[in-house]
């Protein structure tokens, strides 16, 4: 059957997802190997993503484990140089501290910029670096938030690094334009996580949530992962520079 009949099968595709080590990228690691690409599985926590390599493996897709720290940029760019070109790159590691603004220190600043944007930006360089050397085209796929779109207290520092990530998106895919490659965003509501389950532990927190998303429920990592396999495939072939908004209607509130 031709690709066109299966516009979402990612076979002879080879997949990097950052932050694959739980929770949303896991989850989408598992959907990209599901749907036919090899997947590379990139976190700091080696025996996370090493059992899950191997745990797809025994499903009977491809995957390996790639021990990387992103915020090492010189070092994320020399393995990424050492090995083929990717077809897909899932720009997904993140993290939060949550606070007021009086109390955010530069520490924290430095945390949650520097690995949600700062690194973002230098492991898109050194992907789509390779992508434009081997003229293969490509695809972006950059984790954003629906915190790139609004805002909320508490939140500063977490809603400057994903505004910023939104507008270097949109930059960056009519700078790649040319060279094939689309490079999207995917923007979740609050999802159940490791990182968000002490958050949804406080019955008042998950209440307030609730209250904000008309469908009426938190996002599951499976919400998420489904987005990325449309994102990375075929179906999505005229999609670029745009941010896929996957917040139950937060945002349309």
């Amino acid at each position: 059957m031709s690709a066109a009949a299966h516009p979402f099968r990612l076979d002879g595709k080879r997949a990097l997802v950052t932050g694959a080590g739980r929770g949303i990228g896991r989850a989408i690691a598992r959907a990209l190997a599901e749907a036919g690409a090899e997947v590379t599985l990139c976190a700091r926590s080696a025996a996370e993503i090493g059992a899950e390599a191997e745990a797809l493996r025994d499903a009977g897709h491809r995957a390996e484990a790639l021990e990387a720290d992103v915020t090492d940029i010189a070092g994320f760019a020399a393995r990424v140089a050492a090995r083929p070109a990717f077809d897909i790159f899932v720009n997904n590691a993140g993290t939060n501290r949550p606070k007021p603004l009086a109390e955010v220190t530069p520490a924290d600043y430095d945390a949650v910029l520097g690995l949600n944007l700062r690194a973002a930006v230098f492991a898109a360089q050194a992907v789509t670096a390779r992508m434009i050397a081997a003229g293969q085209g490509g695809v972006v796929i950059n984790m954003s938030s629906q915190m790139g779109h609004v805002g909320a207290a508490g939140r500063t520092l977490y809603c400057a690094s994903k505004w910023g990530l939104e507008g270097f998106t949109k930059a960056l895919a009519v700078e790649l334009a040319p060279h094939g490659i689309r490079v999207n965003t995917i923007c979740p509501t609050f999802v159940e996580t490791p990182m968000t389950e002490p958050m949804f532990r406080d019955e008042r927190f998950r209440a307030e949530v609730l209250s904000r998303i008309p469908l009426g429920r938190i996002g599951q990592v499976a919400d998420i992962a489904g987005a990325a396999v449309f994102l990375a495939s075929g179906a999505a072939t005229l999609m670029t520079g745009s941010a896929m908004m996957l917040d139950g209607g937060w945002t349309a509130l």
